[in-house]
Formats: structure tokens, sequence, C-alpha cells
């Protein structure tokens, strides 16, 4: 089975969401449904986190200097309230 794009669960998940709308959906199926779209948003909750942190490690990257040695220290969001 080949990895799912973040884009394809997206619209999976949206398409799950308009099965459960619908006036001729069963209540063991909306249940089934609604199950399949929690664990998807959780796995894409994970991957976005994921990436946030990329990001945020990326964006806080020290500058260098001519000897290739950081002129300011990066500081991460998170511990920004502790030092």
């Amino acid at each position: 089975m080949a990895e799912t794009t973040f884009e394809q669960k997206l619209s999976r998940l949206e398409e799950l969401g308009e099965k459960i709308k619908g006036n001729d959906v069963l209540l063991e199926d909306a249940l089934k449904y609604f199950e399949e779209g929690i664990k998807l948003a959780k796995g894409m909750e994970k991957e976005l986190a994921k990436i946030e942190g990329q990001i945020e490690i990326l964006l806080n990257e020290p500058e260098l200097d001519a000897e290739g040695k950081p002129r300011n220290k990066p500081v991460l969001e998170l511990f920004a309230e502790m030092g």
C-alpha cells in the first residue's frame, strides 16, 4: 500500500464528514466513518506538530559569522519564557 499524502488524508476526512452528514446513512456506518475520521485526524495532528517543530527549528537557526560561529543563540518559543 502506497503512503498517503497529507492532502489525500484531508480529502478523505472531508469525504467522511460528508458521508456522516448524509440523510440516508445508517447509524452503524456513521459510527464507522466517525471512528475512521478520528483516527485520521489524530494522525494528521501529529504530522502537523512534527512539521511545526521543524519549521520552528529552521526559523531559529543561528546566523553564522565569517568564522562559522553562531552570531546569536537560537531560542525556541517553547522555552522563551524560562530564560
